[in-house]
């Protein structure tokens, strides 16, 4: 192990996305995952969407990445206390079983505390721990419902629609992983022993979104879905297509990058239209500003729109398909997609960049039970143990995912 987080032990008995992303997250950069998984019953993920030319499955490789795989029915009581002992010399457990999982089980976080007061435990759930939709089953796409993303995504005259990626599950992997290092900070500086990290879901896109509840109780606004214009209507941009077929994103953050960008598509005479001085007055005429950028950019090649922006400095980016991110210059001089030797299966890298402790992909998702007996000689297990446990059923050995 290497890496700035290399002393980090964490314990994943988390499955699927929302729970597994923050560990794989902190693994790229040196942290020591051990990912837990039934010996009868591993995480659906290793077969969910397309397989390798290794019969592996794809979203595995990458959500697996780093990660020691253990094989351990933890409910049993023989595997309770295995995991005991895993809890006792780790630093951070994380789980996204429906509330009351673990305390059924007999390993809720007063128990956990008790074997390990400065464990950090990490709790994902859809609605969270408390609250009177505790109970309420719920995946991303819920959660995506009620943080208002499905709300603002799609046409105006359209149906809402959920975005073409895992949105809710993956921003819950950040502010997880976010969530885990305040509470080891916290726990360095003395502030706080072992905490409780307990996340929604929706929360994390609740925050992230943040701009529509200040809009509507500061300023009586209401954000609507807004099709290809700029999801807030406040500064010029949006989706266009070029005559040549090919799709642009067109943007202004500033009142300066918006005269820039009117000077590009209409000449002198729209950047200097009184009506556009200012990003608010702006706004009372973006149906103008976004008709002129549409008949600019249709009526125009994607080098003729590129040249045109270029000499004003403009913004405007290619969507980019997946095939074209493979192959595009920027993204492969960053070092964004990577793999391991021998594996043809490529990943997209550690981010952020850091400049002395950069992150690093040392292996992509092992089979499950890979590295069981490795974990419990540790643990000061013999062979023998090590064979009853498994005959037992209490553990899962060498990519094995059923019991004998």
């Amino acid at each position: 192990m290497s890496g700035p987080l290399h002393n980090l032990r964490i314990i994943e008995l988390g499955h699927v996305i929302a729970g597994p992303l923050p560990a794989a997250l902190l693994s790229d950069f040196g942290a020591d995952v051990i990912k837990v998984e039934a010996p009868n019953r591993t995480d659906m993920m290793r077969d969910l969407g397309p397989k390798a030319k290794d019969g592996v499955g794809v979203w595995w490789k990458t959500l697996g990445r780093n990660k020691q795989t253990l094989g351990l029915d933890w409910k049993s009581d023989e595997g309770r206390g295995i995991l005991r002992k895993l809890v006792e010399g780790a630093d951070v457990l994380v789980e996204n079983f429906r509330p009351g999982v673990l305390e059924r089980a007999a390993i809720g976080p007063e128990i956990l505390h008790g074997w390990n007061p400065d464990l950090v435990i990490l709790r994902v759930s859809g609605y969270g721990q408390d609250g009177p939709m505790r109970d309420v089953p719920a995946f991303g796409r819920a959660a995506e419902a009620m943080s208002g993303l499905a709300h603002l995504t799609g046409f105006t005259d359209g149906p809402p629609m959920h975005p073409g990626f895992p949105a809710a599950d993956s921003t819950t992997g950040l502010m997880g992983a976010l969530g885990i290092m305040i509470a080891l900070l916290a726990r360095e500086q003395g502030t706080a022993r072992g905490q409780v990290v307990d996340l929604a879901v929706f929360e994390a896109l609740l925050r992230l979104m943040d701009y529509p509840v200040p809009a509507l109780t500061g300023a009586d606004h209401s954000p609507r879905r807004n099709g290809l214009r700029q999801p807030m209507d406040f500064a010029p941009g949006g989706m266009f297509r070029t005559s040549d077929g090919v799709w642009l994103t067109v943007s202004a953050g500033s009142a300066e990058t918006a005269q820039r960008l009117l000077r590009a598509v209409g000449g002198d005479a729209l950047a200097d239209d009184p009506r556009f001085a200012t990003l608010a007055e702006m706004s009372h005429h973006m149906t103008v500003v976004f008709d002129a950028i549409n008949d600019f950019v249709t009526q125009h090649t994607l080098a003729e729109v590129e040249t045109e922006f270029a000499r004003h400095d403009a913004v405007a980016s290619r969507v980019l398909s997946v095939e074209d991110i493979t192959t595009n210059a920027q993204i492969r001089h960053r070092g964004d997609i990577v793999s391991v030797e021998g594996e043809p299966t490529k990943v997209i890298g550690p981010v952020p960049h850091l400049s002395a402790t950069p992150g690093a992909l040392r292996w992509l998702g092992r089979a499950p039970g890979a590295d069981t007996r490795s974990i419990l000689c540790e643990l000061g297990f013999d062979d023998k143990q090590i064979t009853a446990l498994y005959e037992a059923g209490i553990i899962g050995l060498d990519g094995t995912r059923n019991t004998p």
